[in-house]
């Protein structure tokens, strides 16, 4: 269809559909009129564009009472949308009053920063879209006029207005659409990432007058956002991405370094008395971003960054995610000294923790962002001198570099960690674990300075112990008793791959999740790779020595620790698991450059802690009563008095069990703890057989010299009783003969 080009023609065709629009100011009016609005080119058009919005404006002014007024409006709303899309608007005053009208077609009369009641979801989305192209298509110096300080007021109606809308609404089509025209409000639309064509953006003089009226706005902004990403989590994740956008965004505009850098105290606001039409006392609203005003407000956003976090750090989506590591790396891009160190440690917290994100584009994105705050941290003692003095607010010394920064989190994480772990639930145990994981592979070989402190290796070391306790009350732990039938399943199983055979299935006391134990074993074994292997082994063999309260869990330290010594099973900066690997590269090359110890120190560690685990006291624990003179126990475990499902032991038996010994308490206190002590040592010989299969692991063919004093104690547990136990000890012997070079146990049993 051919579209009219020539305004004399497009006046004498519009004129009559707008005088009528004014008579009669019906739905089917402005339909015709939107019609014939859509009949003109673009150069046409913007020649008339005053002339065309004012019947629609007229109508927008019109009474509530109206008949239809509700349809009416959205008519006239979309109608304006379509030449705000193809205009630019070159007025201020028609920037301002379209801005004004059209937020009043939603804000209550009594309260213009609050929602109208009953307004349906089509008309509160034609107005957000139609705000969006308003403020899209205002062109040149006009949309910067709405920064200065006579316009605060309506500025902020119009602000109030959107963070209800955006909080309160139950359409996420409204929500987004709020959050996007107080995203293009301040500035920052990002229209250009979705395709769509990109706009100007402001320049650096009209940024700073936008962060300072922003400023204004940054308390009610943050915590009403805040409120949203941690409230109901049914609006979905698409409304908590945009949220966390708009947060970021907003902070860096107002806290930015550059900003506060060029702006002289007092001096950024500009006359308050405003122009025409201003606000009586407009000038209140104004704030002067000084040195003082700037750390109290990094203090309260430090607050409301660390509840974000906490929300956001383990969200079921990525996306979520993703734009996390996208606020921290912002932040400390652009905020990094006026946000000062409340604000540092929380954003690093936030990026460590996304090390071991589950999705690759998280870690990449992340990995990206702490290699930039790496190369800043470097940088930072000289950036001063570049920039012109240092900004104001607070912040880190200049001398403190990126390294120390994170030494310092690594040793207040150690501290805390005892006492987060038994406190929190397992999505706070998995979060904080995450953290100090980060922490350790992010520091890379300089954590050996954090463990030759006795008292951090001291709070490490308890925090495993306490979080890595087993729960071993299962009676059927005890009562399951091996076949062959079942060995020979597990042997085959066994053959295909030499550590998953010996990864029994373990129960703890103080977590359920088994991502939490994922991420404890790939602790010790970073701090294996790079810690002091001496130092470590012996400080977890003196615990397994010293508490039987804690041997379990020291042996499972011990066999990861082994595996990540040898530089097995540690996923660095940019590998996957399994390689090994020079760190993160945050450390000065003359520190190191890998981890992992040599050779004769991994073959040292494995030869002690081997010798442990098959010592006397250690291997020939008791896994079946044996003392006939204790009839109970054996009843007790019977059979016949425990009726056994596939699902497990029926709870009428055990219930009948417990009643029919009550009446002897004495007696049923002594088979309880017999029973749980039973489960301890078969445990305990699980864990000490799978650390001889890691122990071989680690060392590869080296283990073949090792083979004559540990496989006689191995291929012995074999027949035991206990099913766990005779499972892990042909695991074990599997696990042996792979990393040793053979092709089957036969083959290294034949050898030897």
């Amino acid at each position: 269809m051919t579209q009219i080009d020539n305004p004399k023609i497009a006046f004498a065709y519009l004129r009559p559909a707008c005088v009528l629009l004014t008579r009669e100011p019906t739905v089917a009016n402005v339909e015709t009129l939107g019609g014939q609005l859509r009949e003109l080119d673009d150069a046409t058009l913007q020649q008339l564009q005053e002339y065309v919005l004012f019947p629609l404006r007229f109508v927008l002014r019109l009474p509530a009472a109206a008949p239809h007024r509700e349809r009416l409006t959205q008519s006239v709303v979309e109608a304006m949308s379509h030449v705000l899309e193809t205009t630019c608007v070159r007025s201020w005053d028609t920037l301002r009053e379209l801005l004004s009208e059209l937020c009043l077609c939603l804000a209550s009369p009594r309260d213009p920063g609050r929602p109208a009641p009953g307004v349906s979801e089509e008309l509160k989305g034609a107005v957000l879209r139609c705000l969006s192209a308003l403020l899209h298509a205002a062109y040149g110096d006009v949309l910067p006029r709405l920064y200065e300080p006579a316009t605060l007021p309506g500025l902020g109606a119009a602000v109030s207005l959107l963070l209800a809308l955006g909080e309160a609404e139950q359409s996420r089509e409204v929500q987004l659409g709020a959050l996007g025209v107080l995203l293009t409000l301040g500035g920052q639309c990002d229209c250009g990432v979705g395709g769509g064509e990109e706009h100007a953006a402001l320049g650096e003089e009209e940024r700073r007058a936008a962060g300072g009226a922003m400023a204004s706005f940054l308390p009610g902004i943050t915590v009403a956002l805040t409120r949203l990403v941690a409230g109901d989590p049914r609006h979905g994740h698409a409304v908590t991405v945009r949220a966390i956008k708009v947060w970021y965004r907003t902070v860096a505009l107002v806290m930015g370094d550059a900003q506060l850098r060029g702006a002289a105290p007092g001096g950024e606001a500009g006359d308050p008395g405003g122009g025409p039409g201003a606000a009586p006392r407009a000038g209140e609203l104004v704030v002067v971003r000084s040195p003082d005003w700037v750390q109290g407000a990094a203090g309260r956003l430090a607050l409301l960054l660390k509840r974000l976090i906490s929300c956001t750090a383990a969200h079921r989506h990525w996306r979520v995610r993703l734009e996390l590591v996208a606020l921290a790396d912002h932040l400390l891009e652009h905020c990094g000294r006026s946000l000062g160190g409340e604000c540092m440690g929380p954003l690093l917290e936030a990026l460590v923790g996304a090390v071991n994100d589950e999705e690759p584009r998280v870690r990449e994105r992340c990995e990206a962002a702490l290699r930039a705050a790496a190369e800043r941290g470097r940088d930072g003692c000289h950036g001063d001198a570049a920039g012109g003095g240092p900004p104001p607010g607070p912040g880190p010394s200049p001398g403190q570099t990126f390294v120390e920064v994170l030494s310092e989190n690594l040793h207040g994480l150690a501290t805390s960690l005892p006492r987060l772990l038994r406190a929190a639930d397992d999505h706070g145990k998995l979060l904080a674990l995450n953290v100090f994981l980060g922490y350790l592979k992010l520091l890379g070989p300089l954590v050996g300075r954090a463990l030759n402190s006795a008292a951090h290796l001291q709070r490490i070391s308890m925090a495993l112990m306490q979080v890595l306790e087993l729960d071993v009350r299962d009676v059927r732990i005890v009562e399951e008793r091996s076949s062959a039938a079942v060995m020979e399943t597990t042997s085959g199983a066994a053959s295909e791959d030499p550590l998953a055979g010996h990864a029994q299935r373990k129960h703890f006391l103080y977590f359920r999740d088994e991502k939490i134990f994922s991420v404890l074993m790939e602790i010790c074994r970073t701090l294996g790779y790079y810690g002091n292997t001496y130092l470590l082994v012996d400080h977890f063999l003196d615990l397994y020595r010293e508490s039987s309260a804690y041997r379990k869990q020291a042996a499972m330290v011990l066999n990861e620790t082994l595996r990540g010594a040898a530089g097995v099973g540690v996923a660095t900066w940019g590998q996957g698991s399994g390689g090994g690997g020079g760190g993160w590269g945050l450390h000065a090359p003359a520190e190191g450059g890998g981890g992992g110890g040599d050779g004769e120190s991994v073959r040292a560690a494995v030869v002690a802690v081997i010798e442990e685990y098959t010592s006397e006291r250690n291997w020939n624990l008791a896994t079946a009563p044996q003392h006939p003179e204790a009839p109970q126990d054996r009843e007790l475990l019977s059979p016949s008095r425990l009726s056994i499902s596939p699902g497990g032991i029926n709870s009428s038996s055990l219930l009948q069990v417990v009643s029919s010994s009550s009446s002897s308490s004495s007696s049923s206190s002594s088979s309880s703890s017999s029973v749980h002590q039973l489960n301890s040592n078969i445990w305990q010989l699980c864990i000490q057989l799978e650390g001889v299969a890691c122990g071989a692991h680690a060392l590869g063919p080296a283990f073949r010299p090792l083979l004559m004093t540990s496989l006689y104690p191995v291929l012995e547990k074999a027949g035991d009783e206990a099913l766990l136990v005779s499972r892990a000890a042909m695991a074990c012997v599997h696990g042996v003969a792979g990393a040793c070079g053979y092709a089957s146990p036969r083959q290294l049993i034949a050898d030897k």
